[in-house]
């Protein structure tokens, strides 16, 4: 039996028609379950009597379970959801600095196999890819979690475990889901897809048509440096992920987002400072400057470190004063195994504490 989440508007038409009730019906369940956060609350719509309950029957709500919530003191709260074969996934919420809103982060893959050195979804290493439906209930899950504490999933960014460029076509399914306005409505400009550099999907992604941002991420300014970080930065050079960012954002109208991760003595010296200036040039992209979340020993042996503030600042200025748009992003829930993976491989396969998992039942319904 699979999840309504896994079901299109056209599924939903076919068994409604098949029940005897009319098909047109179809976009405006599913638009309810989605902009309740995969629930059906009241007022409910004019629906015919029952049949909100004969479509729940037949499809339940969610095919994945909340087991471990964790909540940090700036907000942010992370969720390990158990899906239907018994793997784990993490989606996080983040508090935006307006008290209504607030910025989710879910995944695209069950670990990863990109093998990034400074990353803790690596050292599992990859199980499988995601259904359309599997990070659709992530987004629900994010949507109940904000609603809880009076904010709106307002922004999405497929930045957790995995590389969406690897799963791209239920990526896109699920964007299609969430940010369209036949269901989930979020908006297409809310979405971001992230990647280490993966060019044919950042050309097919152009290609879509979806006109959601793309995040890049670099974290070095050189090749040699980069290859050593992220093993794909041995098959996609720098000029070239650039070169095709920029066919990105001119097809797109949306700028591209540079993600960088500060690494003490690795990436962060003002002279590698200088060599990202020169890389982006003249580029209207943006230069997310990330605080590296230490998740111990690395696949290499290697025990990175965050910059310190000092670094940070000298970093950025060099990049502002070459006329880079660069920020600074704050460090987010490191006290709630806040780096992706990190909290799944903290547990493995460990019983789940019996009042963290009271903790989540709040959330667990679905």
């Amino acid at each position: 039996m699979i999840a309504l989440s896994e079901a299109t508007v056209d599924d939903v038409r076919r068994q409604l028609d098949a029940w005897g009730y009319k098909p047109s019906h179809a976009p405006g369940l599913l638009r309810h379950y989605y902009r309740n956060g995969g629930e059906f609350l009241p007022p409910y719509p004019l629906w015919p009597e029952g049949l909100r309950e004969r479509l729940l029957a037949h499809w339940p709500p969610a095919s994945s379970t909340a087991i471990l919530r964790q909540v940090a003191e700036d907000g942010t709260v992370k969720v390990l959801r158990r899906l239907q074969d018994g793997r784990t996934v993490e989606c996080v919420l983040m508090p935006d600095y307006r008290g209504d809103r607030a910025a989710g982060c879910l995944s695209s893959q069950v670990g990863c196999a990109m093998g990034c050195d400074f990353c803790a979804t690596t050292k599992s290493g990859y199980e499988r890819n995601l259904t359309s439906g599997e990070m659709v209930e992530q987004v629900l899950a994010l949507r109940r979690e904000a609603a809880s504490v009076g904010r709106r999933l307002q922004t999405l960014v497929f930045m957790g475990m995995g590389e969406p460029m690897l799963n791209l076509d239920a990526v896109m399914d699920a964007i299609r889901r969430v940010a369209g306005n036949e269901l989930g409505g979020l908006g297409w400009r809310q979405v971001t897809v992230s990647t280490v550099g993966i060019i044919p999907g950042i050309e097919r992604l152009a290609d879509s048509g979806l006109g959601v941002h793309l995040a890049v991420s670099l974290h070095a300014p050189d090749d040699a440096t980069r290859a050593r970080l992220l093993p794909a930065g041995r098959r996609f050079l720098l000029a070239d992920i650039l070169a095709a960012a920029d066919r990105y954002q001119a097809r797109t109208g949306r700028p591209v987002t540079l993600q960088y991760c500060l690494l003490r003595g690795v990436n962060d010296s003002e002279a590698q400072a200088q060599t990202l200036a020169a890389l982006v040039g003249e580029r209207r992209m943006h230069v997310n400057l990330l605080r590296y979340n230490p998740t111990g020993l690395s696949l290499q042996g290697v025990n990175y470190l965050p910059s310190d503030a000092a670094t940070e600042v000298r970093f950025i200025t060099v990049l502002r004063q070459a006329g880079v748009v660069a920020h600074g992003r704050r460090s987010r829930g490191r006290e709630i195994d806040a780096a992706c993976g990190q909290l799944r491989r903290r547990l493995g396969g460990a019983e789940i504490p019996s009042d963290a998992a009271k903790a989540a039942a709040t959330f667990a319904e679905h």
